[in-house]
C-alpha cells in the first residue's frame, strides 16, 4: 500500500490493452510515493491497468439502510418520492482502506426496492468477505456474475463504487484522476419536479439566484399543466436553459404537441429526455426524428437504455441522439462499456442519477469530471435533500462541484450513526 502522504503524479500513456482512444486507455498517472513504506515504489495506474494489477483482499463488507428526508416531495411522471430510502455499503480492505458506495432506489425506475436491495447487498457482502485475495478486475467480475443485468444493477453499482473507492485509496489518488484526470470540477443542472406553476416559479427564481443556468423540468403527467409551468418559469427566469424530462409520460403525439407549443412560445429546450414509453422503440425514433428535423432539439434515451444491447439498438435504428448514463441502471463497469460504445457511435452523453446522497453522486461526479466526455450533467439530487449525511467529499458552490485531491471519492459516513 502506498503512503497516504504526499504523492508526485506525472502523466504518461497508459499501456493497457484496450483499443486506442478507449476510456480504458485514457492517460494514467505514475505514482511516486514521497514517503512510501516500500522503498523504490513506482507503479503506473490508470483504471484499465488497475483492474489487472491491484490485488484486493476484503476484510469487512457491510450494508445498512440509508434513509434521508427530502426538502419537499419529488414527483415525476411515473412515481413520487417523499424520502430517500437507499442502501449504504462499506467495504474495508486488509490494508486498512475503506471504500463507500450507495445503492439508489427509485420506485418504477430501479428494479430493486430497499428491502430487496438490502438482502442482495448482504449476500454480496458475504461473498466478498469469503473471497480470497484477487485482482480488482477479477473481484468486480465476481460481483457482476452474482448481481447480473438490470435486475440487480443498483446493488451492483453500490458494491462496485465501494470496491473502486477502496482501490483508489489503496494507491492514494482521487477517482477523478483514476478515470482520466480531464477536469476536477463539473457544472450541474437543477431539477424542478412536477409541481404547480406557482411553486415552479418560486423554485426557478431561487435557483437563478444560486447560479444555476440550466433547469431540468419534470413533465409528462399532464400536457396542459406542463405548458402552464413552463410559462410561469419563463416569466421569472426568461434566459434559463431548459431540459424537459418526461420519464416515459407522453404518448408520441403528446410529445410532438409539447414541442409545437414550446415553439409557439419561442422556447427551445436544449434536450428532450425520454419522451415516451421505454419499450416503444418506434415512438422514440419517431419523436427523435421530428424533434431534430423540425425543431433542432436532441432527444435522450434514459429508461430505454438499460444495457449495452439497448445502446446498439438505438444506434442501429437512429432512435435517439443522446444516451443518459446512470450508474444505478447499469453499474459502474456497465456504464464504462456503454460510454465507450456511445462515443464510438457518435452519440452525445448525459450523466444523471436517481435520488441519491453525495456518496453516489460524488462517485458519478468524479467519473464525469475525470472522463470529460459528458455534454449534459444532471447530478443535483443531494441539493434536494433536507439533510446531508455525508462527511467531506466534493465542494459545492451553486451549480459547480469541485473535487479535491482526497483519496477515492473523498466522502464517508459516520457508520455508527447509520441506522440498521
Amino acid at each position: 500500500m502506498l503512503s497516504s502522504g504526499l504523492l508526485q503524479l506525472s502523466l504518461q500513456t497508459n499501456p493497457f490493452k484496450h483499443p486506442k482512444d478507449s476510456i480504458f486507455s485514457r492517460p494514467c498517472y505514475t505514482i511516486k510515493a514521497m514517503a512510501a513504506p516500500i522503498p523504490g515504489t513506482e507503479v503506473s495506474f490508470g483504471f484499465g491497468n488497475l483492474l489487472e494489477t491491484l490485488t484486493v483482499d476484503v476484510q469487512r463488507a457491510e450494508c445498512r439502510p440509508l434513509n434521508v428526508p427530502l426538502i419537499s416531495p419529488f414527483t415525476i411522471a411515473s412515481s413520487r418520492l417523499d424520502k430517500v430510502k437507499n442502501v449504504a455499503i462499506r467495504i474495508e480492505l486488509k490494508n486498512g482502506c475503506v471504500g463507500w458506495g450507495e445503492t439508489p432506489i427509485l420506485p418504477f425506475v430501479t428494479s430493486e426496492d430497499q428491502q430487496t436491495a438490502l438482502v442482495k447487498a448482504r449476500e454480496a457482502s458475504e461473498l466478498l468477505r469469503s473471497s480470497p485475495s484477487m485482482t480488482l478486475g477479477s473481484i468486480l467480475e465476481e460481483v457482476g456474475g452474482f448481481l447480473p443485468g438490470h435486475e440487480f444493477a443498483s446493488v451492483r453499482a453500490g458494491v462496485e463504487m465501494a470496491l473502486i473507492d477502496s482501490a483508489a485509496k489503496s494507491i492514494g489518488i482521487p477517482l477523478w484522476r483514476l478515470f482520466g484526470g480531464v477536469s476536477n470540477d463539473i457544472t450541474t443542472d437543477i431539477t424542478i419536479p412536477i409541481v404547480s406553476p406557482v411553486e415552479a416559479a418560486e423554485l426557478a427564481s431561487k435557483y437563478r439566484k444560486q447560479g444555476f443556468r440550466t433547469l431540468k423540468l419534470k413533465v409528462g403527467k399532464n400536457l396542459k399543466a406542463d405548458i402552464e409551468v413552463l410559462q410561469a418559469i419563463r416569466l421569472v427566469y426568461p434566459d434559463c436553459l431548459f431540459i424537459l424530462d418526461a420519464n416515459e409520460g407522453y404518448k408520441p403525439d403528446e410529445a410532438i404537441e409539447v414541442l409545437e407549443k414550446l415553439d409557439e412560445m419561442g422556447v427551445i429546450p436544449i434536450l428532450f429526455e425520454q419522451p415516451v414509453d421505454r419499450d416503444d422503440w418506434e415512438a422514440l425514433g419517431h419523436v427523435t426524428q421530428i424533434a431534430k428535423a423540425k425543431y433542432g432539439i436532441s432527444v435522450a434515451a434514459d429508461e430505454s437504455c438499460r444495457s449495452i444491447d439497448d445502446v446498439k439498438k438505438i444506434v442501429k435504428g437512429n432512435l435517439a441522439d443522446v444516451i443518459n448514463i446512470k450508474l444505478a441502471k447499469v453499474g459502474v463497469i456497465g456504464a464504462l462499456e456503454i460510454i465507450e460504445e456511445a462515443r464510438l457511435s457518435g452519440l452525445d452523453l448525459m450523466i444523471g442519477g436517481m435520488v441519491e446522497t453525495r456518496l453516489a453522486m460524488g462517485f458519478a461526479g468524479h467519473l464525469a469530471a475525470g472522463l470529460g466526455c459528458f455534454k449534459y450533467i444532471d447530478l443535483d439530487t443531494p441539493i434536494l435533500l433536507s439533510e446531508d449525511p455525508v462527511f467531506e467529499g466534493y465542494e459545492v458552490s451553486g451549480a459547480v462541484y469541485k473535487f479535491t485531491n482526497a483519496r477515492g471519492h473523498g466522502g464517508f459516513l459516520h457508520w455508527e450513526n447509520v441506522l440498521w
